[in-house]
């Protein structure tokens, strides 16, 4: 063991000198807090965990109501579907035939149109952008 006088920091002290513990105190406040934030993390994420079943058993029970409504109204509609035939309006052929008048301003309103007609089964989009009407 080295001599008390070449590691000052180990003489022990005097009689009357008393050791300053504050900075270890102080090294276990922060220790403390530390374990207490983990502690309190811990708990939030058990909580959590614990609500999680409750909102997939909650999950499930909408999925299964949504079941036995979609099959039940099944069982009403029609075996054939009913055809909406082409709309009645003015604009539609010019939409149909794709106008020679398209001005950039018009481009999009004319593109929703079309997905409109798809939709709604008049058309039926061959290619991406080349459409042809349903026969």
């Amino acid at each position: 063991m080295p001599h008390q006088r070449e590691h000052p920091q180990l003489a022990r002290p005097e009689a009357g000198d008393r050791v300053n513990i504050q900075p270890l105190l102080d090294a276990l406040d922060v220790q403390e807090d530390v374990a207490r934030a983990l502690a309190d993390d811990l708990r939030a994420q058990i909580d959590d965990l614990q609500n999680r079943p409750r909102e997939a058993d909650t999950y499930l029970e909408h999925l299964a109501l949504t079941r036995k409504t979609v099959t039940t109204l099944a069982d009403r509609l029609p075996a054939h579907p009913v055809s909406l035939g082409v709309p009645e309006h003015p604009d539609y052929p010019r939409v149909l035939a794709g106008s020679t008048e398209l001005l950039p301003k018009n481009i999009e309103g004319t593109r929703a149109e079309q997905k409109r007609l798809v939709k709604l089964d008049v058309l039926i989009e061959v290619d991406v952008g080349s459409l042809t009407r349903k026969q």
